[in-house]
């Protein structure tokens, strides 16, 4: 913010200056209008829209499996789903973008498409423990009350388990919104036109490009100006967040 505030010369001083003698607040006006803020920040929401919507149809369901369906060798599959996580990110990074540059079974290309995003996105392991160790607290008599007056397995996920599990699932909407905002590098390589990156990306092409040079501090306000909705989500939903926090039993 501060840097954002500042004129080019202040950015680059030495010693550092903490806070700008004349805050140059239309650096954030600059910033909105010249690198076409609202494009990337409504393509970054439409990307996250739908990591959320498919991140819940996945993990929600694979958790309720895990936890009240109780299908064969279970256990085995949730040792499987957590040694996922001792695994590095970025260790996934080359055989998921052959994954993507070629889908198996339908041998299409998703490179361009928000397909390429929403995909690996769609599941996690680390939300579906979050999500099965919510659903175990889940009394077993309403489920098998529910069984008894002739709901079958579809009808107990939606009209019992997901509505008296809206803390959870808020937990892990938010925490699909933060990693989906904050996503830099994948969004980089598997989007060839410029006009569909999100924000974080589409501010570092303008950095480097040659024909479009910015002023340090526009491109400042411009990072300044796509932390704030992830900063202002959080702000709204944070008592959900942290009533999920604890009732999902996460520490720290």
């Amino acid at each position: 913010v501060s840097g954002a505030l500042k004129p080019s010369i202040e950015i680059f001083s030495t010693p550092p200056i903490l806070w700008p003698a004349a805050p140059e607040w239309d650096n954030f006006v600059k910033a909105w209008q010249q690198l076409n803020s609202l494009r990337y920040l409504a393509n970054t929401a439409a990307l996250a829209a739908g990591a959320v919507v498919l991140q819940l149809l996945v993990s929600a369901t694979a958790a309720y499996a895990l936890s009240k369906l109780k299908p064969i060798f279970s256990n085995i599959l949730l040792f499987l789903f957590l040694s996922t996580l001792m695994v590095p990110a970025i260790a996934y990074l080359i055989p998921q973008y052959f994954t993507v540059i070629h889908l198996p079974i339908f041998g299409i290309s998703l490179i361009g498409s928000w397909w390429a995003i929403w995909l690996p996105e769609a599941a996690n392991a680390f939300n579906i423990i979050i999500l099965k160790s919510f659903f175990d607290t889940l009394p077993n008599e309403l489920i098998e009350a529910a069984r008894i007056d002739g709901a079958n397995a579809w009808q107990i996920f939606t009209r019992i388990v997901l509505p008296n599990s809206l803390p959870a699932l808020a937990v892990v909407s938010m925490f699909t919104i933060f990693a989906t905002w904050k996503d830099f590098l994948w969004p980089l390589l598997v989007f060839n036109d410029p006009n569909s990156l999100p924000i974080s990306p589409a501010l570092y092409q303008q950095a480097i490009a040659q024909n479009s040079y910015q002023p340090q501090n526009v491109l400042l306000a411009g990072f300044v100006i796509a932390t704030v909705p992830p900063l202002v989500l959080f702000l709204i939903f944070q008592r959900q967040i942290m009533r999920g926090v604890v009732t999902t039993g996460l520490k720290g």
